[in-house]
């Protein structure tokens, strides 16, 4: 089986190069390592001459500004494809697999199945930086997702708590989701409306244990305002799509903040306009 793993990068050139290292030191290397830049031309440098071997691809932004993340993703797999690949394996930049996450996806794969392994989120790094044999100490995976032992998979999973941090399907398992819907840009939405996808299309949700990968931190916002517009948009597209909204907890987070209101007729969330500005039409 030929492993692809695709990853996109906009900044976080140490958590890129973490990553890389991380790859290098699994009990299996990917055959092929697909680096997806988003209007990010220095990343290139950061993976140069290092192993695994980065083959990257570039994405530019949309005309809005915002990450095409969605189409990134299908831009890394359709390089991973052209060049053979049997299994994509797709990594946030953030994400450090341990050493048995691409053997682990690898063993279990199999056509109709979309595998989600466990993610830890790592508190700051020390000053020298994080090292690779402490990763596992660090952090237990998240409390949110289920937590298979190691040879263990859980299947039948909610397709609800799919993230798209760390996940892996079949080359004829991508063709039969089809990939991202590339009508989403920006923060939020697209990996959920996939795992729509992939349910509606009879793609069963495996949770498999020993696939473990270490998120490494970075400052977050919570809830994150900075993307209002990117949720409200997404969500409205999600909405169209699959008749209910995404990302809800941020939204009721961003109505107690006084940003955002709900439509309790239409079930539509739209931005609160500040005192004397007419009230605009929903969002979705």
């Amino acid at each position: 089986m030929r492993v692809a793993v695709i990853t996109l990068v906009a900044g976080r050139h140490r958590h890129l190069a973490l990553q890389q290292r991380g790859l290098a030191h699994g009990t299996r290397r990917p055959d092929h390592y697909v680096v997806v830049t988003m209007d990010d031309p220095g990343a290139a440098d950061v993976v140069r001459g290092r192993p695994p071997t980065a083959d990257t691809v570039a994405v530019p932004r949309t005309d809005g500004g915002g990450l095409p993340l969605a189409a990134a993703r299908n831009a890394g797999a359709r390089r991973a494809l052209e060049a053979g690949a049997d299994l994509l394996v797709f990594l946030d930049v953030d994400c450090v697999p341990g050493p048995g996450l691409l053997a682990r996806y690898a063993d279990t794969a199999e056509d109709g199945a979309l595998l989600c392994g466990t993610v830890a989120y790592l508190p700051p790094p020390p000053a020298d930086g994080y090292r690779l044999d402490a990763l596992s100490r660090l952090a237990s995976p998240h409390p949110g997702r289920p937590v298979p032992s190691d040879g263990e998979v859980r299947t039948g999973g909610d397709h609800r708590l799919f993230w798209s941090l760390s996940f892996a399907v079949t080359a004829a398992t991508w063709r039969g989701i089809g990939g991202f819907c590339e009508d989403y840009t920006g923060y939020g939405g697209e990996d959920t409306d996939f795992a729509m996808t992939a349910a509606g299309r009879g793609v069963d949700l495996w949770w498999v244990g020993g696939a473990a990968a270490h998120h490494q931190y970075h400052p977050v916002s919570r809830p994150p305002v900075e993307h209002l517009d990117d949720i409200l948009r997404n969500g409205a597209l999600f909405h169209r799509r699959w008749g209910e909204w995404p990302m809800e907890g941020w939204l009721r987070d961003f109505a107690r903040l006084g940003l955002v209101t709900h439509d309790a007729r239409t079930g539509s969330w739209h931005r609160r306009e500040p005192a004397g500005v007419g009230r605009p039409g929903p969002a979705g």
